[in-house]
């Protein structure tokens, strides 16, 4: 509904309390984790009731009714079922096979545990832009497809693919270029710093090349109906050839973390050839969700 401004607020809102509450609880109250946790519900809770109050609020172009929460349209709910269920079982795998690699990630030593735990941070950072974008795919090709304009939403896929590059690439300069500088906040051993390092500039080439097309691209392709697929490749590439390629290059290669980002950049690589025969195959302007 073009309210993306609201939800911005409210996370803002949200994660402002988080933060507040956390320092409140640990070094003012002592509470240890509890001072923690208990932040993070209270601010959790407020987005909820709020998102819900904004959801009932009849002004919008879509509202909720309290007697039609539990209403019961057989059709439409198998229509969504049909969208959720494989998201739902794509990111279950997913993290089962971080469960996965986390167990071959403890194999190493302490410093490439320490060095690997440091750089997911900066992965999850780096990793926002194309996140971000990827939902833009959602709103704008669902709306195309909708109105059953599909040369509308292929020209917006490209253009959307095209806006995600350049502005991931401007992302991932900007983290790669603040790594070294945030290290310093960090209790690290020096060999543990460059070791971070490299892994962020693998993670940032990786991700500036590849992740478009493997992970915004299919929202577009999830928007237009194309859910299966998406969810096929996605199992394919991230719970077996990642799996298969972190084993390969960390323990067989001996290459350690590095080959743990290594196989992440190749499943990439395998989702985003998957993906692009897809877009080009055209089959994804066939579907129909609603």
């Amino acid at each position: 509904m073009n309210k993306t401004r609201s939800i911005m607020n409210v996370s803002i809102a949200m994660n402002c309390i988080n933060v507040a509450g956390n320092a409140i609880g640990i070094f003012v109250l002592h509470a240890g984790v509890a001072g923690v946790a208990v932040p993070s519900l209270i601010s959790r809770t407020f987005a909820a009731v709020v998102m819900l109050t904004l959801a009932f609020r009849q002004d919008q172009t879509l509202y909720l009714r309290f007697r039609q929460v539990f209403a019961w349209d057989g059709k439409m709910v198998k229509r969504i079922l049909n969208i959720a269920l494989p998201s739902s079982v794509e990111n279950g795998l997913f993290q089962l096979s971080k469960v996965a690699l986390s167990s071959i990630v403890a194999l190493f030593g302490t410093v490439e545990i320490a060095a690997n735990g440091v750089a997911q941070s900066f992965w999850s950072m780096a990793a926002l832009f194309c996140i971000a974008f990827g939902y833009a795919f959602v709103t704008v090709i669902g709306q195309c497809m909708g109105a059953g304009d599909v040369e509308a939403a292929d020209y917006y896929n490209k253009k959307l693919l095209r806006i995600t590059y350049f502005g991931s690439a401007l992302w991932n300069i900007l983290i790669f270029a603040l790594t070294p500088l945030v290290l310093m906040l960090y209790s690290l051993s020096s060999e543990a710093k460059q070791l971070v390092i490299l892994l962020v500039l693998i993670h940032a080439v990786g991700n500036t090349i590849l992740c478009p097309l493997a992970f915004s691209l299919p929202n577009g392709l999830r928007a237009a109906g194309d859910i299966r697929y998406t969810m096929l490749a996605s199992i394919f590439a991230t719970v077996i050839c990642r799996v298969a390629l972190s084993v390969l290059f960390g323990l067989w290669l001996h290459l350690g973390v590095t080959g743990i980002a290594y196989a992440m950049v190749g499943d990439w690589l395998i989702k985003a050839i998957l993906i692009v025969v897809r877009y080009r195959s055209r089959k994804w302007t066939q579907f129909e969700v609603i």
